[in-house]
C-alpha cells in the first residue's frame, strides 16, 4: 500500500466529503515529509482467454524452432542429440556425398563380361597319311667271308666294303698250287657271309635211301637248318633269319636274291633245296 492509498482512506474516514482544499493540503505535507512518490507500478497482463495457448518467451541462448513438425524435430534433435538442424543437414549431405563415391567405385571396379568374338574356321589342311618305309639295317663297314678250299690259309676273314673275290684270295694267302679257279669270278664283288670255294666242285644235296629229302621251308627254318644249307654258313643263314623277321613271311623264292650275299650262283644252288 503506497502513500496515497492511506491519504485517501483517512479522507475517507473523516466526517462530511473532503473538501478541495483539504485533500490538496493533504498532498502537499506529506510530499513535504515523505518526498515525491513514484508513480504506481503498471499491473501484469490480464491471463489470455481459455483455449489459447500463450507463446513464452525465447530464453537466452536457446534458438526459436517454430511450429509445426519442422520445429518439432529440430527442438528434438537440440535437446536429445544437442545439434542444430543445420548442422544435421550438413551432415546428411557428407554422408550421400561419401555413399555417391562408394558406388561410382563399386560400379566402376566390377568384373566385366568381354564378348569375345567367335573364331574364324581355318583352312582345312589335309595332311597325307605318314608312310611308313621300312629302314635298311646298318651296313657294316666291311664284309666278312669264308674263304675254304685249296687256299694257304682258309677261314674267315674280314675284308674292307666292295672288295672282290680276288682280294678274299690274297687275304687267303692266296690258291695252292694246282688249284683250280675258273669256276670263279675274280671280280665278283664279295657280299658280306659269303662261302668261297677254291679247287673244289660245289657240294651236291645229300643223298638219301628211298625217297628224296622234302626241301626245307624258309618260313620255318632254324638257324642251325639254314646252316646246314650248301654255301650258307652260319652267317648267312642268320641274314635270312633277320630278313624273315623284318618283312614278314616268304613269299616267292625271288626274295632271296634280295638278301645280301646270295647271288645268281648262290640261288641257283639254293632254289631246289627250299621253299617259301
Amino acid at each position: 500500500m503506497n502513500l496515497q492509498s492511506v491519504i485517501d482512506s483517512r479522507d475517507k474516514t473523516t466526517s462530511g466529503p473532503p473538501g478541495p482544499d483539504r485533500a490538496a493540503l493533504t498532498r502537499e505535507r506529506a510530499t513535504a515529509l515523505f518526498g515525491r512518490t513514484a508513480p504506481p507500478a503498471p499491473l501484469p497482463p490480464p491471463p489470455p482467454p481459455r483455449g489459447e495457448r500463450r507463446l513464452a518467451e525465447p530464453l537466452p541462448g536457446v534458438p526459436v524452432f517454430g511450429e509445426g513438425p519442422v520445429g518439432r524435430v529440430r527442438a528434438w534433435l537440440f535437446v536429445r542429440c544437442g545439434l542444430e538442424f543445420r548442422t544435421v543437414l550438413a551432415l546428411a549431405v557428407i554422408l550421400l556425398a561419401a555413399l555417391g563415391l562408394a558406388f561410382q567405385h563399386y560400379w566402376s571396379g566390377r568384373p566385366r563380361t568381354l564378348h569375345v568374338p567367335p573364331p574364324v574356321p581355318a583352312a582345312a589342311v589335309i595332311t597325307p597319311a605318314p608312310v611308313t618305309v621300312p629302314l635298311p639295317s646298318a651296313a657294316p663297314t666291311g664284309v666278312t667271308v669264308d674263304v675254304a678250299g685249296k687256299v694257304a690259309r682258309p677261314g674267315l676273314r674280314r675284308l674292307p666294303k666292295g672288295s672282290r673275290v680276288a682280294d678274299a684270295l690274297t687275304a687267303a694267302g692266296g690258291p695252292l698250287p694246282g688249284a683250280d679257279t675258273t669256276a670263279l669270278n675274280l671280280a665278283r664283288p664279295l657280299a658280306d657271309g659269303e662261302q668261297i670255294l677254291v679247287g673244289l666242285p660245289a657240294p651236291a644235296p645229300a643223298a638219301t635211301t628211298g625217297t628224296a629229302t622234302a626241301p626245307l621251308s624258309l618260313n620255318s627254318a632254324t638257324p642251325a637248318q639254314l646252316d646246314a644249307l650248301p654255301g650258307v654258313g652260319p652267317v648267312l643263314a642268320q641274314h635270312i633269319i633277320d630278313f624273315r623277321t623284318q618283312h614278314g613271311a616268304f613269299t616267292s623264292l625271288q626274295q632271296l636274291r634280295q638278301i645280301p650275299g646270295i647271288g645268281p650262283r648262290k640261288f641257283t644252288t639254293l632254289q631246289p633245296l627250299v621253299h617259301p
